[in-house]
């Protein structure tokens, strides 16, 4: 009898081990996707601005995919106002599905079908523009206790350098909070919240010791700028209850993750940096949106021959 206590015991512990590390695993990706696009106006008047075409593909599209790429598959969108055709995007189209069909189109009709399986697409709308802080606690039932990624709708990481696969093992190893940084020329760095860090001994991750949102010329502690990918502790929402509003009177996800850089580990505290040397566009801006197009349309196999031979011939003629 004791032996078999004893087994059951181990199974009772096994059991509750796994279920820690169970609840410790990053599965759901969050999109803050409620942005009015005004710095691409007029096109965003009556379309989403994550709705806009790269090359033939919306970039909200390259952002779920990302997600799915690193092995999230549960995927909430939040979205406000005027944004339900990102939703429709991921739902099944029965007429155009019937059209092809008849065209004899089973490409398109493949791609159309397949969209409606990529993920679990949920979402939440972010009822007032109250910041991202706010937008991503509107998420907190979806998630519950449980890590997740963040991804901003408008920041497309080209699929050739991905990166939140590395941060979601930099969560697994450090716990915690983790933040994707980008070195940036100095005299941009005032255009991003920046990180004050510190090396992590045998890793090529860094320690976060402190964040400056939009430092001051000559005031900022490094060169690198947080960008739109985060994988968050759970303990964010505790802290993004807290916060006060800030900068525009928005609740800033910034002052959250600061606090979490000087909470107990034990309560979801400490803040990881992956440093990220790949590219990434800001598809909310003119020139890194036509950047985004051109480099990923160069990148295809079907456009890109010509495209890159007509670049070189326009460049060469306009100087």
């Amino acid at each position: 009898m004791t032996a078999a206590r004893g087994k059951a015991g181990e199974v009772g512990a096994a059991s509750a081990g796994n279920a820690a590390r169970a609840g410790n695993e990053v599965r759901a990706a969050v999109i803050p996707a409620a942005g009015l696009g005004t710095r691409l106006l007029p096109a965003t008047k009556a379309q989403p601005k994550e709705m806009l075409p790269v090359v033939d593909t919306p970039v909200i599209q390259y952002v779920v995919e990302e997600a799915v790429n690193a092995g999230l598959a549960d995927v909430l969108m939040v979205t406000g106002r005027g944004k339900s055709s990102m939703e429709d995007h991921f739902d099944r189209a029965p007429e155009l599905e019937a059209v092809l069909r008849q065209k004899g189109e089973e490409e398109q009709l493949a791609t159309v079908v397949g969209l409606a399986s990529l993920a679990r697409v949920h979402s939440v709308r972010q009822h007032e523009p109250l910041g991202l802080g706010h937008a991503v606690s509107c998420a907190r039932d979806h998630v519950g206790d449980r890590p997740f990624a963040v991804l901003l709708g408008d920041d497309l990481i080209d699929p050739t350098t991905p990166v939140l696969d590395r941060m979601i093992q930099a969560r697994s190893r450090h716990g915690g909070t983790v933040l994707c940084l980008m070195p940036v020329p100095d005299d941009q760095i005032g255009r991003y919240g920046c990180a004050a860090v510190e090396p992590i001994p045998g890793s090529d991750e860094v320690r976060v010791t402190g964040l400056v949102e939009k430092p001051a010329p000559g005031t900022a502690p490094s060169n690198l700028a947080l960008v739109g990918r985060y994988v968050l502790d759970p303990a964010v929402f505790s802290e993004l209850d807290g916060t006060q509003p800030g900068h525009g009177g928005e609740i800033q996800l910034t002052d959250a993750l600061h606090a979490l850089i000087h909470r107990d580990p034990a309560t979801g505290g400490g803040v990881t940096g992956v440093v990220f040397d790949g590219m990434r566009y800001d598809t909310g801006d003119k020139l890194s949106y036509i950047q985004a197009v051109i480099r990923l349309a160069c990148n295809r196999a079907d456009l890109g021959p010509q495209l890159r031979a007509w670049l070189k011939d326009f460049v060469g003629r306009t100087g």
